[in-house]
């Protein structure tokens, strides 16, 4: 069994425990569950945006402890003020250390930027549950789903009003699972199954992505001239949370991404 059949196993099991805990219908009645969603395909596509995906993200089950001390809303507003276009938010706590919570903080602090829930989408409850913590649009990822769930999920989340981020690893992924259902395409440079990180996944799928989808890579992403060059073959939008995290000002760092970013950049 890989990590990722255990993160999945556990996955069901957790949410089988919400559902029981919490009808749909009280979800419903939360607050956020009728807030005006954001849409991150505007914010990373606007003029002059950084396409950043800034990450809240405490561990992972191949890197241990990333930062145990930062908090999730003061974290994140760091991240707008230094340019994030969009924020991540992990919600899966056995294996990285999230929680709910940790949105609604994010959501509290940012009203006005697009979060992402960041977690291993199962089932649709769990889109309804994104869309009462205040996400704006949530994760699949094609190597946890058929295409056929990737399919019914992301219609789902269209019907509340959230936009829909298809995260694949290869060419196989990407040819079984792409649908025009879904808004943005990740392609994860980080194999789930075995978390070994190869940042040429994302060159080398670029081109077997529409465009009329917004391309996001993500993992791997240190350099300000690896970002330059994922521009340069129609990526816009970069998912980055360990490069930040493992800081102790996870916003400085960002700032200074961004600030390499917005000048020359030199090969890394």
């Amino acid at each position: 069994m890989t990590i990722l059949d255990k993160i999945i196993a556990e996955k069901r099991q957790e949410v089988a425990r919400r559902e029981a805990e919490t009808l749909v219908a009280d979800l419903e009645k939360q607050p956020d569950f009728t807030r005006p969603v954001l849409s991150a395909r505007a914010a990373l596509t606007a003029a002059g945006s950084t396409g950043i995906i800034a990450e809240f993200k405490r561990r992972s089950p191949s890197k241990g402890l990333i930062n145990g001390t930062a908090e999730a809303g003061a974290t994140t507003a760091g991240y707008v003020a230094a340019g994030a276009a969009v924020l991540s938010v992990l919600t899966d706590e056995p294996f990285f250390g999230g929680t709910p919570a940790d949105l609604r903080a994010a959501r509290a602090a940012n009203p006005a930027t697009p979060i992402l829930r960041k977690d291993f989408i199962v089932s649709e409850y769990q889109i309804t549950e994104a869309r009462a913590m205040g996400a704006d649009l949530i994760l699949l990822i094609a190597s946890c789903l058929t295409p056929a769930e990737v399919g019914q999920f992301s219609e789902f989340a269209h019907s509340l009003g959230l936009e829909v981020l298809l995260e694949v690893h290869d060419e196989a992924e990407l040819r079984s699972h792409l649908t025009d259902s879904v808004d943005l395409v990740g392609v994860n440079n980080r194999n789930l199954s075995t978390f070994v990180t190869d940042v040429d996944t994302s060159a080398r799928l670029a081109t077997l992505i529409p465009d009329h989808f917004v391309k996001v890579a993500e993992s791997g992403l240190q350099h300000a001239s690896t970002i330059q060059s994922l521009r340069a073959v129609g990526y816009q939008g970069f998912l980055i949370g360990e490069t930040f995290m493992k800081t102790t000002d996870p916003a400085a760092a960002l700032a200074g991404l961004v600030s390499e970013l917005s000048g020359p950049v030199s090969a890394s």
